[in-house]
C-alpha cells in the first residue's frame, strides 16, 4: 500500500498567546506545506491543529500513514489516552473534561479514517521534517505578529 509521510508542529509565542501550526506532508516524488497561525491560543491547541489540517489535506483514505510530531502530548493522546477519554464520556481519570476536547474529538474521526503510524521525534535535534514543520509554524507566527 502507498504511503504519506507527515511532519507536524505547533508553537505558541506566550501560552496563552500567538501561535502558528506547519504541516510537511511527502508523497512519492511530491511534497506540500501547509501553515496557520491563530492570535489567541496554546501550545497544545497548535500541535492538535498541525495534525488534523495534515490528516484532512489527505485525498485517499486508502494509503498509509507516517506521521511525526514532537508533541508528547499528542501521542500520548491518541496512543495513550482517548480510548479511555471516550469510554468516560470525555473526562480525564480525575473525572475532568478533557482539554481541547474539539480538537480531540476531530483528531479522532480522523484517525479513524487513514491507518496512522504515530511516530514521536525528539524537537529541535535537527531532524529535517521536524525542522521544516518548525519553520513553516514559526512562518505563520511571523505572518500573524506584522
Amino acid at each position: 500500500m502507498e504511503k504519506i509521510v507527515i511532519y507536524t508542529d505547533g508553537g505558541c509565542r506566550g501560552n496563552p498567546g500567538i501561535g502558528g501550526w506547519g504541516v510537511w506532508l511527502r508523497y512519492k516524488d511530491h511534497d506540500k506545506k501547509l501553515k496557520g497561525s491563530e492570535l489567541n491560543t496554546t501550545n497544545n491547541k497548535m500541535e492538535l491543529t498541525a495534525s488534523i489540517r495534515a490528516l484532512e489535506s489527505i485525498k485517499s483514505s486508502d494509503i498509509n500513514v507516517d506521521l511525526y510530531t514532537d508533541s508528547k502530548y499528542v501521542i500520548q493522546g491518541i496512543n495513550d489516552w482517548i480510548e479511555g477519554w471516550k469510554v468516560k464520556n470525555w473526562k480525564t481519570a480525575n473525572k475532568k473534561p478533557v482539554k481541547n476536547v474539539d480538537l480531540w474529538k476531530q483528531l479522532d474521526t480522523l484517525n479513524q479514517k487513514f491507518s496512522v503510524n504515530w511516530i514521536w521525534v525528539k524537537g529541535h535535534s535537527d531532524d529535517p521534517g521536524n525542522d521544516m514543520a518548525d519553520l513553516l509554524a514559526n512562518q505563520a507566527m511571523d505572518e500573524i505578529s506584522q
